[in-house]
């Protein structure tokens, strides 16, 4: 059974109570169909059905920002961790207050009042709030805890753990991006409103996150029975991440290992799944709808995000909506010749895009750019698993580098492309990238862009720049990396290249010596692995990296980041509200 499959209209009621925070202070009567903290949590069921509001609010980070009674796919919330860095930045700053348009002049539009940092901060205040309600009302001594298969005890830790991990999850983005934030451990209710928050240190906040970590890891099984919950592994992972944030790789690199020496956790190395007899590369295999959650033979995935088509409680994911290129809009002379289909990904809007640095990252450490010429003869000589590729993370299976003319045949069940002067069905439309994305020549409509993002096209309208596949927010690969930065961090050179010749083994990439590892090579490393996958703006972060390589790889917004852009702002809303004490903004708003 998929996690959100049991969200249901009354589940939308309790989403509700936890945002307003008011439930234990309603009307004393409690009619029998009133749905309410106090009538929920009663036994592991209810606390179940809590555990999936947790998990739905968290969802959220893939779709769109709640904006005049709908999500609004312009204010994809996850943006801000991926683009507007060193390897993907924007390429359009007509996104009606996205954060793209954030992203090409930071100074102009990132202020106290910008409805997408204020949108993304209450929407992470509302998930901790939501976790400390189940955490609140697992004291209750009437609980009935049976079930599951588990030990009254169990169920109960169980249930807090996954509470205080996906607390900890928002937390670690909210000190990330704000610094100093009020820590808050205890149910918000409509009796203790406070107007004299204070902003907790930082490394308060950062002690706080690693003790729910720490808990949550002894709590939470390496599988659960449910899809969509959050794993020991994503556990263990977050806490080597905390530990490379505060300094300590030596705890970093332990918990790091001990997820990779955990058996179920594998990385994909040979084709699987519902593609696996057609033409591809195992690594794209994991990004394909149908393969992605870890019941679906996904061994390195860690966290799964649970989007699949037509599932109660769900809707769909803007990633394609952002990251996608407006490939319909591409002329060839006066012909806009592509249609949408599954097989191209769907239809985006061209929002934020590869930067032209981390397209050529993939020929590196030799520096020479990519070519057509040198996509050509890859395509005319790939066999099989796509081998003679000088990297698999580059193949066409997972960039889309060029676009093949179909007719009605080749295209169904949609109609034939449109023939351009010249041109025949079975040519090839190739994408450009050697003129970077500037400021006054965007949106660049046939910019190359990672296949990894069109998961869960809809077939019955691939045109709509929604999708509804299943989303990695975490996976085992990534953790090679971070086991990478500790090793060279702890002056271990070898073990840091060994350990990324992993990565680089499962891509066919030419392994790295000793000599090649620095900071910005495995920057680079994961940029080759990540793109669009990870939480780039805090990794650069977290390695003092930010302002330097955006600055430099950036060409559509960089230049205008300074040392005030390492934070966000506080909302001038959460100031206004805390009218008996002073809340400080943070420096340069």
């Amino acid at each position: 059974m998929k996690l959100k499959s049991k969200i249901s209209i009354a589940l939308k009621i309790i989403l509700t109570l936890f945002f307003v925070g008011c439930s234990k202070d309603m009307l004393d009567e409690k009619p029998p169909n009133l749905i309410t903290t106090e009538t929920l949590y009663t036994n592991l069921s209810g606390f179940e059905t809590g555990l999936n509001g947790l998990y739905a609010t968290a969802r959220l980070i893939r779709r769109g920002l709640w904006d005049g009674g709908q999500y609004n796919k312009d204010y994809l919330i996850g943006e801000f961790l991926v683009s507007g860095n060193d390897n993907v930045i924007a390429n359009s700053e007509n996104s009606s207050g996205g954060y793209s348009r954030i992203a090409v002049s930071f100074r102009n539009e990132l202020t106290p009042n910008t409805y997408f940092i204020t949108g993304v901060f209450n929407w992470l205040y509302q998930i901790v709030n939501a976790a400390n309600t189940i955490i609140t009302e697992t004291a209750k001594p009437t609980i009935d805890w049976s079930g599951a298969g588990g030990t009254k005890d169990e169920n109960k830790n169980r249930v807090i753990g996954e509470a205080r991990a996906v607390r900890a999850w928002a937390y670690r983005h909210l000190s990330n991006g704000w610094g100093d934030v009020p820590l808050v451990l205890n149910e918000s209710l409509g009796s203790t409103i406070k107007t004299d928050w204070e902003r907790t240190p930082v490394a308060d906040v950062r002690k706080q996150i690693i003790s729910d970590l720490l808990f949550a890891e002894k709590n939470i099984p390496v599988d659960p029975a449910l899809q969509g919950k959050i794993t020991r592994g994503a556990v263990q992972h977050y806490l080597a991440d905390m530990y490379l944030t505060i300094d300590k790789p030596d705890s970093a690199l332990y918990w790091a290992n001990a997820v990779i020496n955990t058996p179920q956790y594998k990385l994909i190395t040979a084709r699987y799944g519902v593609n696996a007899s057609k033409p591809g590369v195992p690594f794209m295999d994991m990004f394909t709808d149908g393969n992605v959650n870890r019941n679906q033979g996904n061994t390195e995935a860690l966290w799964v995000h649970q989007f699949a088509y037509q599932v109660i409680g769900g809707g769909g994911v803007n990633t394609i909506d952002i990251y996608a290129c407006r490939y319909e809009q591409l002329k060839v002379g006066a012909v806009a010749p592509l249609i949408s289909t599954v097989e191209r990904g769907g239809r985006g809007s061209t929002r934020a895009s590869f930067s032209q640095f981390a397209l050529y990252l993939y020929k590196r450490p030799d520096p020479t750019p990519i070519t057509k010429h040198d996509i050509l003869h890859w395509r005319q000589n790939v066999v099989g698993d796509g081998r003679l590729w000088p990297d698999d993370r580059m193949s066409p299976y997972v960039i889309r580098w060029f676009y093949r003319l179909n007719n009605a045949t080749d295209n169904a069940p949609y109609a034939s492309d449109k023939l351009p002067s010249g041109y025949h069905y079975g040519d090839t439309i190739w994408t450009s990238w050697t003129t970077p994305i500037l400021y006054g020549n965007r949106p660049v409509l046939n910019w190359p862009w990672s296949r990894k993002i069109a998961i869960g096209v809809n077939p019955q309208a691939p045109n709509t720049g929604e999708s509804y596949g299943n989303q990695i927010i975490v996976r085992l690969a990534e953790t090679y990396l971070i086991k990478a930065e500790a090793q060279f961090k702890l002056n271990d050179m070898a073990g840091a290249a060994a350990t990324i010749n992993v990565i680089r083994a499962r891509a066919h990439a030419d392994p790295i010596t000793a000599s090649n590892v620095t900071l910005d090579f495995i920057l680079d490393e994961r940029s080759r692995e990540l793109a669009f996958e990870e939480d780039r703006r805090w990794t650069l972060l977290r390695t003092n990296k930010w302002i330097e390589r955006t600055q430099l790889y950036n060409t559509n917004g960089g230049a205008y980041i300074t040392d005030r852009d390492k934070l966000f702002p506080i909302p001038q809303t959460v100031i206004d509200a805390n009218l008996t004490k002073i809340m400080p903004q943070n420096p340069g708003y």
